[in-house]
């Protein structure tokens, strides 16, 4: 029992993002002497008789056996250990759903002979995703780190608001998760468990937990960060055939090429709530005391994310939260000559890496900036479920 307890937390931890990697817990997994176990994480890609096309998580496809004496037990995302977990018939199963299987490995090493299956409904898997979502959105914040303080466990960020920055204080507790992004990766899922101390000032952080009443500072239960670069800049060309761009930076004065992935989230600042920004920067007579006004315009609504934020914390709102209300834009919207502002992996010299978030119609917005750097108020993390920016994606 022990070690199917260990098997279940193995796959929490690759669902959730939980704070063991998915090596370490296979490894944690692996008893003694257990060599002619094979086990493999994944998801369901079909179901024919008796048997499972299982694609994992790694490595080629499996074939996997199931016969009456196979125990399958379903866990929720999240749980640790089978205290909770309850028996699932074989006729359950379905494409899409998440499993650890263990037996015995076939002839080669694209075969198993199930002993036991732990088993996550894709079905509760989305319905966590989605609580992630909201949680992120409602608890979360996104900023440049100033200041890190190991001491203390404590981290300085900027937020970038429309009327200028707030300072937050971050703190963290000896259960924080700490999560750093890959380095040229726009998935969460690649951000990688790190420590405090790999943060630095420069690099750009998101966390999520409770906030005090002035919003100054956030106890976190949750933390990515990572090392990206904003862009602020009109594009020169596209080229839907390679999915990249052409950039005219306006900070170095000079053309970037980016890659649009498919994970990469581009958005379409409505007019309406581009103007309002716009006012904002210029500081225009009025728009302050009218803090909720452009959380009229279309996809900038919702108490927790619009502008309105300001109100309820007292600080700079939270555009990262603003944008994921966006509408969704793609590729073939981008035309010669349009305003964008983005945020992309590292790249090199030469590259503007790849693209994480991109926004659009930001034409009102580099207008009313005194300077372009003024204007980088992006923040990486909208992009998957984890994340929760994105609800939308």
């Amino acid at each position: 029992m022990k070690k199917v307890i260990a098997a279940a937390f193995a796959v929490a931890c690759v669902i959730t993002g939980s704070a063991t990697s998915l090596g370490q817990a296979q490894g944690s997994a692996e008893p003694a002497g257990a060599g002619s176990v094979a086990r493999r994480i994944g998801s369901i890609k079909a179901i024919a008789g008796g048997n499972i096309l299982l694609t994992p998580d790694s490595g080629p496809e499996v074939n996997v056996t199931v016969d009456p004496t196979t125990q399958i037990l379903r866990i929720a995302p999240g749980e640790k250990n089978l205290k909770n977990a309850t028996r699932l018939q074989f006729e359950d199963l379905q494409a899409g759903d998440r499993i650890l299987v263990a037996g015995k490995p076939g002839s080669d090493s694209h075969s198993i002979a199930a002993s036991s299956l732990v088993v996550m409904k894709h079905s509760d898997v989305e319905a966590r995703q989605q609580h992630d979502r909201e949680d992120w959105q409602k608890r979360g914040l996104g900023g440049w780190v100033h200041a890190v303080e190991p001491a203390s466990g404590t981290i300085t960020i900027s937020l970038s608001g429309f009327t200028g920055n707030q300072t937050v204080i971050v703190h963290t507790l000896k259960d924080t998760v700490i999560r750093r992004y890959a380095p040229d990766s726009v998935k969460f899922d690649d951000a990688k468990l790190s420590t405090l101390e790999a943060i630095k000032p420069g690099d750009q952080l998101r966390a999520r937990g409770n906030r005090s009443d002035d919003g100054s500072q956030l106890t976190a239960g949750e933390i990515v960060s990572g090392r990206f670069r904003n862009i602020v800049g009109t594009i020169n060309s596209v080229d839907a055939s390679t999915g990249t761009l052409s950039v005219q930076d306006l900070l170095t004065k000079k053309p970037l090429r980016v890659k649009v992935a498919a994970e990469s989230q581009l958005r379409k600042l409505p007019a309406p709530a581009a103007q309002q920004i716009a006012m904002r920067l210029k500081g225009t007579p009025g728009t302050e005391t009218n803090a909720g006004s452009a959380s009229s315009a279309p996809g900038a609504s919702g108490s927790e994310g619009g502008m309105e934020g300001r109100s309820r914390f007292r600080g700079a709102p939270d555009f990262q939260q603003m944008l994921g209300r966006m509408p969704a834009a793609s590729l073939a919207d981008l035309q010669k000559g349009d305003a964008v502002m983005m945020v992309s992996t590292e790249g090199t010299a030469l590259s503007g890496g790849t693209v994480i978030t991109l926004l659009s119609g930001v034409e009102p917005i580099l207008q009313a900036a005194p300077s372009a750097g003024q204007a980088t108020m992006l923040t990486p993390w909208s992009l998957s479920a984890p994340a929760g920016d994105a609800a939308n994606q």
